[in-house]
Formats: C-alpha cells, structure tokens, sequence
C-alpha cells in the first residue's frame, strides 16, 4: 500500500503511561514481523510505560515520535490501543485528535481496540458508524450515534473510511486479520 514493498506504514498514538501491553506489543509484532513499517508516537519521548488488565506493569517501550511531530500523511493506517488511563488521556489531547480527525477526512483507516475507540467519540467520528468497543463504552458510542456491537471485530466502511474495532485482547486474533486486510488494500 506504500514504500515498504507494499506492506504499508502504520502509525501507533498512545500516552507514556497506562496503554494496555498487548494491545500495543502484539499488533507491533505482528506487522514488524511481515515487513510493516511501524511507528509509535507518545505525548513525551520518554518511555512508554505499559499495563496489563490496567493495573499490573508491564513492558516499557520507546516511542519513535512525539505526537506533535507526527505528518499523519505518511501513514497508511492508525492504530489506538486501549487502556483506560491510556485511551482517557490521550482522547483530551489536541494533536492526538488531530490525527485522527487527519486519518478520517483523508479516507485512511483507523483501527482501535478496547477503549481506543474513544478517540472516535472525541472527535466526532462514529455517528453512523457500527463498532465494538470495550463494553463500558457502549453508551458512550450510542450518544455519541454510532452503532455499538458486542462482536469480537467489526470493520465499518460508511462514511469514506475504513474503522476497525475490537473489545479486548482476547479480539487480537481477529483484529488484527482485519488490520493485515485494510493494508493489503
């Protein structure tokens, strides 16, 4: 889909502290591993402190960006892990916004699993949509008029852009099926 081969450039946006592990580590994996070009973008370019089940610590990871240097243009698709601390922080960032509202109005899809789909809530991108979400979403995404589904992965291609949902990390599997298929185009 771009430079790599083919093989597409995703662009990762979490905070330093809070992102659940494996929904940040295993889609990092997982397309490192086929030859996808993959970037992530924090609020500092400190570590990034991971949580598993949103208490426990976990692996740190180096960001290779901060968000406010991030040219979304260069991406192909973005990925929001969740987290609650995570996905709570980042949806009151302004650049962090900023790029997803850059990714939707460009028609390039976005891809978030658990909580990340607040960032569709904040900047007004699921009215219309149907996704899944963590569960304590729901009404959230119903008020803010998108269609909410309990469903391990659902993939919306309505309004011109292609939006990738799971509830959890036990959804990786299928999630991240439907990430390797928006690349290949």
């Amino acid at each position: 889909m771009s430079e790599n081969g083919g093989k597409g450039k995703v662009l990762a946006i979490v905070t330093n502290y809070g992102v659940e592990q494996d929904e940040l580590l295993v889609p990092l994996g997982h397309l490192r591993e086929r030859g996808v070009r993959v970037d992530v973008a924090a609020l500092k370019k400190d570590d990034i402190e991971t949580l598993v089940g949103d208490k426990d610590p976990g692996t740190s990871v180096s960001p290779e960006l901060t968000l406010d240097d991030v040219d979304p243009a260069g991406y192909d698709l973005l990925l929001v892990p969740g987290g609650t601390l995570n996905a709570d922080t980042l949806r009151l960032q302004g650049p962090a916004c900023d790029i997803v509202r850059a990714f939707t109005t460009s028609g390039r899809p976005v891809a978030a699993i658990c909580h990340g789909p607040w960032m569709l809530v904040e900047t007004d991108n699921v009215k219309g949509k149907r996704l899944t979400s963590y569960a304590s979403l729901r009404t959230d995404v119903r008020n803010a008029g998108g269609d909410w589904v309990d469903e391990p992965v659902v993939t919306d291609e309505s309004g011109g852009w292609k939006l990738i949902t799971s509830r959890d990390p036990g959804d990786l599997d299928p999630f991240l099926k439907e990430i390797d298929a928006a690349l290949a185009g």
